[in-house]
């Protein structure tokens, strides 16, 4: 039987960071950060908060780019008319 997980403290000297999920958009992370990926390289950015790609379709993953926006028109051509 495997043993129940236990959770380790951090440090007082490594504050929590906090993370906000938007599920139509990205991860944001307070910064800075650093994201080990698929490949083992790492990724850093010292800024003061950080989107996270979740879509994978941004140029610059793993950070965010926006690419997940849907482009969508204010109104339809066709909606557009009245009928008189």
């Amino acid at each position: 039987m495997t043993p129940p997980a236990t959770h380790t403290p951090s440090p007082p000297s490594c504050p929590a960071r906090r993370v906000a999920i938007d599920p139509q958009g990205p991860i944001l992370i307070e910064g800075p950060v650093e994201v080990v990926l698929d490949d083992g390289t790492l990724a850093r950015s010292d800024r003061f908060v950080v989107a996270l790609c979740t879509c994978r379709r941004s140029h610059a993953y793993p950070w965010c780019d926006t690419s997940h926006r849907r482009r969508e028109r204010a109104v339809a051509p066709s909606e557009d008319r009245s009928l008189t």
